[in-house]
């Protein structure tokens, strides 16, 4: 019944942990004071083994989903997506009730830490704005993230130094950088917004190809003609950038190309790029960061949470009780996820696994990434 969910099951699952691995929301490093909450007499909507989910809860849940993931805000009217969120939350506490002690303690200080940092990128009177529109609390927030580390630290618990090595083997590109210039002659006219035949986009691409073959100074000649507003004005240049972040054939042509040798135009889905490599850095196990690491094995952590949504879930699930709502607009979904991963709490300009920053451009950089720092339109898909 949720297969059309199985994408947006993935993208939330793996954002769960980019929820708590980037900066974009963040905390004071102040506790709250402990209240005694009332007792919850609301009806359950959910039944697991070994729980239940009362309507307050899934409330509470759904207010801080559109809180971190505004995206998705109207998605949550839907019956189908609901059903699929009410199943997530049983997951979430259902794996935590299960972690280790030292899972609890360890997810619990990591929330806290990247709690912290987040809010600490919002001005303050925005945090509380944002938190007055889904009629939040700091430790509303907290909690949530806490629940999610426990179990992301928990699963981190089985992952082995071999298992981390095959996951780098499978995601090089997402360390190998390259510092590239680029000309982008787009498939729209910029100054009428009329498609452009692919032809006459073309012929301009290879104009441009001739000038620089000719000796004609790369960073002038983009500034002239790029039609990249994210590097035109830098000479075309992005430097240093994790090539996973491109779409595929820039992204092919960036990984091989000779140094310093003018391409012939590379075509995108957003026209025709006449690029040179400047400088390439391979990716090295030998030479990842402890925290490249760490990334890594949260990585296969959130691949391991997301079998389990997928293979475990339902036999543990023992009922659904969710009111319906006239809201809902069934098969309205199909592919609005689509290239979302880290969506509500990446950064777009937000640092990479690989810990370099993505840049936001336009004709070379996707927009699988997502999110509420303020990123700029991208017209190259990550």
């Amino acid at each position: 019944m949720l297969a059309k969910y199985k994408k947006v099951g993935k993208v939330l699952s793996v954002s769960m942990v980019a929820v708590l691995s980037l900066s974009l929301l963040a905390a004071c490093g102040k506790k709250e004071e402990a209240t005694t909450e009332p007792k919850d007499t609301s009806a359950v909507v959910a039944t697991y083994d070994g729980g239940t989910i009362t309507a307050n809860e899934f409330d509470m849940e759904q207010r801080v989903m559109k809180f971190l993931y505004p995206e998705y805000a109207q998605m949550m009217d839907m019956d189908d997506f609901k059903e699929y969120l009410v199943k997530q939350e049983v997951a979430y506490e259902y794996l935590s009730g299960k972690a280790s002690d030292a899972a609890k303690t360890e997810g619990a200080k990591a929330a806290t830490e990247q709690f912290d940092k987040m809010k600490a990128s919002v001005q303050a009177d925005q945090w509380t704005e944002m938190l007055k529109a889904q009629n939040l609390t700091d430790q509303n927030i907290k909690d949530y993230m806490t629940r999610i580390m426990t179990v992301i630290k928990d699963k981190e618990t089985g992952v082995t130094e071999d298992a981390i090595k095959a996951e780098f083997e499978k995601n090089k590109d997402q360390f190998t950088t390259a510092s590239v210039r680029h000309v982008l002659i787009n498939f729209t006219d910029p100054k009428t917004q009329k498609e452009r035949k692919k032809e006459d986009a073309l012929k301009l691409a290879k104009e441009v190809k001739a000038k620089l073959d000719g000796g004609a100074d790369f960073a002038e000649i983009a500034k002239k003609y790029s039609e990249d507003t994210g590097s035109a004005e830098n000479g075309g240049l992005y430097e240093d950038t994790p090539v996973a972040s491109w779409v595929d054939a820039f992204k092919e042509a960036a990984k091989t190309l000779p140094l310093n040798k003018i391409s012939d135009p590379v075509e995108t889905e957003y026209g025709y790029h006449v690029m040179k490599v400047e400088k390439r850095t391979e990716a090295d196990y030998t030479k990842l960061t402890a925290e490249q690491k760490e990334t890594l094995k949260s990585q296969l952590a959130a691949a391991e949470i997301d079998t389990f949504m997928t293979s475990e879930l339902d036999k543990i699930v023992k009922e659904i009780k969710l009111p319906k709502t006239d809201k809902a607009e069934e098969g309205t979904t199909e592919g609005t996820t689509e290239g979302t991963t880290g969506t509500g709490t990446g950064t777009e300009g937000e640092k990479t696994d690989a810990g370099t920053d993505t840049k936001t451009d336009q004709g070379t950089t996707g927009t699988d990434k997502d999110t509420k720092t303020g990123e700029g339109t991208d017209t190259s898909g990550k």
